[in-house]
């Protein structure tokens, strides 16, 4: 069978780890990137396979959501002063104190 030639560049670092590795291997630089691109392309067509089912389940279930569109975000208004405290603690409990108020506002902290 022919053979393609493929042309990559690398930087001299990389290509020095390259060779060192390859001559570890006891192979030359082509054939040790070969099998490494193959034994790549091996797992990666694995775990396509193994996930082919959720990732179907996934594509199924977003394609029923689409009609549906976003969820309206309730606004500040729908709260009352007790859940805007609650949500406030909460939020300075996860971004620390003063960012909470930021982002609530909707500014970059």
């Amino acid at each position: 069978m022919a053979k393609v030639r493929i042309s990559i560049s690398l930087d001299p670092d990389a290509a020095e780890r390259v060779r060192s590795h390859a001559d570890r291997a006891g192979m030359d630089v082509s054939s040790y990137l070969v099998n490494a691109a193959i034994r790549q392309m091996a797992e990666v067509e694995a775990a396509e396979a193994e996930f082919a089912g959720v990732d179907a389940l996934i594509a199924d279930a977003e394609e029923r959501a689409e009609p549906h569109g976003p969820v309206d975000e309730a606004g500040d208004d729908s709260l009352s002063a007790d859940e805007r405290r609650e949500v406030e603690e909460a939020m300075r409990l996860v971004y620390g104190v003063g960012e909470a108020q930021a982002r609530n506002r909707g500014e970059v902290a």
